[in-house]
């Protein structure tokens, strides 16, 4: 562990990833701490849009769906995501987002374990996984019950009447993280599916689906993948289950011939039955090219970086803001987080805006929770040590208690 702003230095020339850092347009002096929420820009993005507005739109227009290929992304974008969380090529598609997918396929896992109507969730898991359990619920009614339980109760709530457990792989808030192994092997022992939200965890740590024996995944294009702002989301489905997965979104682009334009819907073969609409050509394109960053990345060397980050920023949050008030909201030990650290503080909302301004951007979470995610790729130990000195900055000369800092924004 660094001791020293000069030790941060050295670690920073001795990182195995430290050549990824060009690969980003960052803004001088800015210390981004926030890829957890929306990754930075990478600079190959920049150039496939302008390629992809100024040639294929603008010059071949609708023949670029073949001379292109759009009409493949999904499946190629999928492909290349699928090494990072421990799957198939043909396991991983892109498409819609992590909500709809959600919905494909806690309704499909439902189709898949007849006779069962329990789905096992914990409280707290984000928001947006919560809701659209509450929709399919009000969607089918009775046929669907709704067991949300804390974690230290999930395994006594798996019981023969669960269809499927639901989890967030890392929490967006606390940052913990479930282990993904036990849980799925759990489930599976009272014949229940397992689906892993990988929001949290894709493009930032290890993720072995196959390995875990896990059913079905969903994960975000925007955060640690660095697609951009509502990027395309992906999900997988164990090649296992493939065959007897119906979507409930039966949708043109998930037709076994969607150019028949038959007035019957037929599955299409293998993962492409899980389309729905016409893929976001543009969105699905800077998605693909901000994957270029991860080329030849080891994802030991990228999760052993992300927890020596966590582990110097708490260090340093300790010695320089003893006094300050706040609380770790996250595990203590690096194993049991994702590749963020959350700090508790009455005003923390004000404290955030504060930092920002002094050039350290990370986030703020109802009620009192401050975040600050470390993506890998870019961020180095040097500025975690600065963002400490910063936030020590803003405690001590009381910055966050000026007005401007107290107006709360409509995204925080």
């Amino acid at each position: 562990m660094p001791q020293t702003r000069a030790d941060c230095i050295a670690l920073d020339a001795a990182d195995p990833l430290a050549d990824r850092r060009a690969l980003f347009d960052l803004p001088d002096g800015l210390i981004y701490l926030d890829g957890n929420s929306l990754g930075a820009l990478p600079r190959t993005v920049r150039r496939r849009m302008t390629e992809v507005v100024d040639q294929q739109w603008g010059r071949d227009l609708i023949g670029s769906w073949n001379t292109h290929d759009w009409i493949g992304l999904p499946q190629r974008v999928g492909a290349r995501i699928a090494p990072l969380i421990g799957a198939s090529p043909t396991e991983v598609i892109a498409a819609d987002s992590t909500s709809a997918n959600l919905f494909k396929l806690a309704a499909a896992a439902l189709d898949l374990r007849p006779g069962r109507r329990v789905i096992v969730s914990e409280p707290g898991n984000f928001p947006a996984d919560l809701y659209i359990l509450q929709g399919l619920k009000d969607l089918l009614g009775d046929r669907v019950e709704l067991r949300i339980v804390e974690p230290s109760a999930l395994d006594d709530a798996l019981d023969d009447s669960v269809a499927l457990l639901l989890l967030t792989h890392v929490h967006y808030k606390s940052g913990a993280l479930h282990d993904m192994a036990a849980l799925t092997a759990r489930a599976h022992a009272v014949g229940a599916l397992a689906l892993w939200d990988l929001s949290h965890s894709t493009g930032a740590l290890e993720v072995d689906l196959n390995g875990c024996g896990a059913d079905l995944a969903v994960g975000c294009g925007y955060k640690y993948l660095n697609g951009g702002p509502g990027a395309p989301a992906f999900l997988f489905v164990a090649e296992r289950h493939q065959a007897g997965f119906r979507s409930p979104l039966t949708g043109w682009m998930g037709h076994a011939k969607p150019f028949a334009f038959d007035d019957g819907y037929e599955p299409a073969p293998g993962l492409t039955r899980a389309l729905c609409g016409t893929p976001p050509v543009l969105a699905m394109s800077a998605l693909d090219a901000a994957l270029d960053a991860f080329d030849g990345v080891a994802l030991g060397e990228l999760r052993a970086k992300s927890m020596a980050l966590g582990q110097l920023f708490l260090r340093r949050v300790t010695e320089r803001c003893a006094e300050a008030g706040f609380q770790r909201a996250c595990p203590e030990a690096a194993a049991e987080r994702g590749s963020q650290v959350s700090l508790r503080h009455p005003e923390g909302y004000a404290i955030m805006e504060a930092l920002i301004a002094r050039g350290v951007v990370g986030d703020f979470r109802a009620p009192n929770i401050l975040r600050f995610g470390f993506a890998p790729l870019y961020v180095g130990y040097a500025e975690v040590w600065d963002a400490v000195e910063r936030l020590a900055e803003v405690m001590a000369s009381g910055l966050w208690r000026e007005a401007r800092f107290q107006r709360v924004s409509a995204v925080t």
